[in-house]
């Protein structure tokens, strides 16, 4: 079948196993920033939205910088559904990319939540109670929006203005989204963050506003983003969200 196109190479399947590291390593150091830490015996430390935010974003354009000439660096299902709406990656290869990536997250938060004891554990899922449903869902839309279109952005091979680093370019937009959203919603941004700690702690209060706004606003994306033919042979392309892209 063409939508199966390329699949079965060693590229392709180097580069999914990249999403579920990458991933992995994200949620790990990204949630772990979240915790309350006691700051001394019978009182706990404030969660701090500075550090969470930056946690966030340098995680997010590390990873970007590591394995975006691998994988693309998507990180993110709403990328991946970005870049199968726009043309740039079929959904036979996206299936994959998603299913490492909410796989990843499920690792991720499984790791963090046996290395972490239960005192301190909290809550990563939450939308705040002073805040109605329908407004969580437009926060998120909205951030979630600022990122794709930064990373389209920032990918644009029409661009000629730039050269600087993209995975700096998108983490600053997801710290920004975090700065924002935080006190919120908490800030998804990417419904495989959500997704792995709703599993391992089996919480999914008002999960759905973390993905059903994605469908929506990702059908508005009409920028062009380069892809690239990985294995020479021309059966493998995948959108890239890399450096110098």
């Amino acid at each position: 079948m063409v939508a199966f196109k390329g699949v079965c190479t060693k590229p392709f399947w180097r580069a999914v196993s990249a999403e579920f590291l990458a991933t992995l390593i994200f949620v790990l150091l990204s949630l772990g920033s979240t915790i309350s830490w006691p700051a001394s015996e019978g009182s706990a430390s404030p969660v701090n939205l500075v550090l969470i935010s930056l946690c966030f974003g340098l995680s997010i354009a590390t990873m970007v910088q590591c394995f975006g000439h691998i994988s693309g660096g998507h990180l993110n299902p709403a990328v991946t559904v970005a870049m199968v709406v726009t043309r740039k990656l079929s959904l036979a290869k996206a299936t994959f990319y998603l299913s490492a990536q909410c796989l990843g997250a499920i690792a991720g938060a499984g790791i963090l939540y046996l290395v972490t004891p239960s005192s301190v554990r909290g809550d990563v899922l939450g939308v705040n109670s002073n805040i109605t449903v329908g407004h969580a869902l437009v926060v998120e839309t909205v951030i979630t929006f600022e990122l794709i279109f930064t990373v389209f952005a920032t990918c644009d091979p029409k661009r000629t203005d730039q050269n600087g680093s993209a995975g700096l370019a998108i983490g600053l937009s997801v710290a920004i989204g975090h700065f924002f959203a935080v006190p919120y919603t908490g800030a998804s941004m990417n419904p495989a963050r959500s997704f792995g700690p709703a599993v391992i702690t089996n919480s999914w209060d008002n999960h759905w506003v973390r993905s059903v706004h994605l469908c929506h606003h990702l059908s508005q994306s009409k920028i062009d983003v380069s892809h690239t033919d990985t294995n020479g042979d021309g059966q493998y392309e995948t959108a890239l969200i890399q450096p110098g892209c």
